[in-house]
């Protein structure tokens, strides 16, 4: 009985000092999202080591100009509405795009819209009202 009061006990002491560090929640880095998104387009296009760079340049200039919207937007102290954050964002979206079209193919584009990009939206965590 000991054993496992003082388990149940170091399990809460462990679980609190993580909790009070920041909840467990960090961003990914710039390298590793476009990392990511290297590893689906490689496995789904095989593409050749010039376009795969050119494919990480966009997509680093992309999360670089988007982490540095949601800092802009974020400095006002409140969390901002998710029209603001849709609004500030869809001009960077869209110039991404702009040259993913000029780079891929227009099929590699196409698959990369509806079937890779949909994948990569970070999901919500389940809330009440379900």
């Amino acid at each position: 009985m000991k054993k496992i009061t003082l388990f149940l006990l170091v399990s809460l002491l462990i679980g609190g000092s993580a909790f009070a560090q920041g909840g467990g929640f960090q961003r990914r880095t710039v390298e590793e999202r476009v990392a990511i998104i290297h590893a689906k387009m490689d496995s789904a296009f095989k593409l050749e080591a010039a376009k795969a760079a050119e494919v990480d340049a966009i997509f680093t200039t992309y999360y670089k100009d988007s982490d540095k919207a949601r800092e802009e937007l974020m400095a006002g102290g409140e969390r901002p509405s998710r029209e603001a954050m849709q609004e500030k964002m869809q001009p960077i979206t869209e110039a991404r795009d702009e040259k993913l079209k000029k780079t891929l193919p227009e099929a590699q584009y196409e698959i990369w819209k509806k079937q890779i990009e949909p994948g990569m939206r970070p999901q919500r965590q389940g809330g009440g009202g379900n």
